[in-house]
């Protein structure tokens, strides 16, 4: 079993003081750790019925773009505010370190269909809950939300509590 932890790097005080930024650029660069994570997230959600992957700006899109090529699903982009061209749905939503608006295309998903959700990240949940939203805005249903890594001392998961399949790959005290 591969150890995600050993490709994370951490940086302090980035983007602000206070902040320990985990990087995944080590991942990106492993061909075989990159795998891993795509593998991994397919296997988990392997049971469940998806029609589209749902990535979130900016590197879920990357992930999710991965996952939804190994499923032979479409992909979704769920995007930071003025990215996304066309009719859009918007939402606020907190991050660790302030506001955002994420969008996306009013036509990107159908009534009905089943999506899952991905993104690098799960700190405060702020992202995961707007793209959530924006989601069943849309009449869609979530089938689960798939992170590389946790931050568990930001009790993110608690803003998903409607959601009974979370997976993440790494989790951190702290």
């Amino acid at each position: 079993m591969m150890n995600l932890k050993n490709y994370i790097r951490e940086f302090e005080d980035f983007p602000k003081p206070g902040i320990n930024f985990k990087d995944i650029s080590p991942i990106l660069k492993s061909p075989q750790a990159m795998q891993h994570v795509i593998d991994t997230i397919c296997k988990h959600f392997s049971y469940e019925s998806i029609d589209l992957i749902a990535g979130a700006e900016s590197r879920g899109l990357i992930f999710g773009n991965a996952i939804a090529q190994k499923l032979h699903k479409g992909l979704v982009m769920v995007r930071k505010k003025g990215k996304l061209p066309g009719p859009v749905y918007s939402i606020d939503y907190e991050i660790e370190y302030g506001l955002a608006t994420m969008e996306v295309q009013q036509d990107a998903i159908e009534k009905g269909q089943r999506v899952l959700l991905v993104d690098d990240l799960l700190a405060t949940g702020g992202t995961a809950f707007g793209a959530d939203k924006l989601v069943k805005k849309l009449g869609a249903h979530v089938v689960g939300h798939a992170f590389v890594i946790e931050l568990l001392f930001l009790k993110g998961r608690e803003k998903l509590k409607d959601c009974s399949n979370i997976l993440t790959l790494v989790q951190y005290e702290r």
